[in-house]
């Protein structure tokens, strides 16, 4: 398998992948997506197809390329979710406000999933900092081998 077919691969394997356990988690275990981790899912969504325009429309590097570069993307702002997370500096969304905060009597002012609070984590990582770590080496790996020619 040359460069480009591992690209392609990965190009569509990345996204379904971590989309595909954003959805598992959300239905399956009951963790609902707050506002920033939508943001991280879109990235995705539109990686998926890019990655398969590299199979029917030249020149295909170009939309493998395109397609690391969204996967990278979502993983950014995983990083920057998982740093809200942590603690290491604030959200800029309403989902990030400590409840006192919020005005009880305007319903659409209070968060249903709050942004600040990894609601799990494996090995002291959040599901943002899994997704920044895994975004931004696999699209990175994509970007690398779409612009590599033998």
């Amino acid at each position: 398998m040359d460069g480009l077919s591992k690209a392609r691969l990965l190009a569509l394997l990345i996204p379904a992948g971590l989309l595909g356990g954003a959805y598992i988690s959300q239905y399956g275990f009951g963790l609902y997506p707050c506002e920033m981790c939508w943001w991280q899912r879109y990235p995705h969504f539109a990686a998926i197809p890019l990655a398969l325009a590299s199979y029917a429309v030249r020149p295909a590097r170009v939309w493998v390329a395109l397609a690391g570069l969204a996967i990278i993307t979502s993983g950014l702002i995983g990083g920057f979710h998982a740093g809200v997370e942590y603690g290491w500096w604030e959200g800029i969304t309403g989902c990030s406000k400590l409840p006192g905060e919020i005005d009880v009597m305007d319903v659409s002012a209070a968060p249903l999933v709050r942004c600040d609070v990894a609601p799990w984590d494996l090995f002291g990582i959040s599901l943002a900092g899994w997704n920044f770590l895994i975004s931004c080496l696999g699209g990175a790996a994509v970007v690398a081998l779409a612009a590599y020619k033998k």
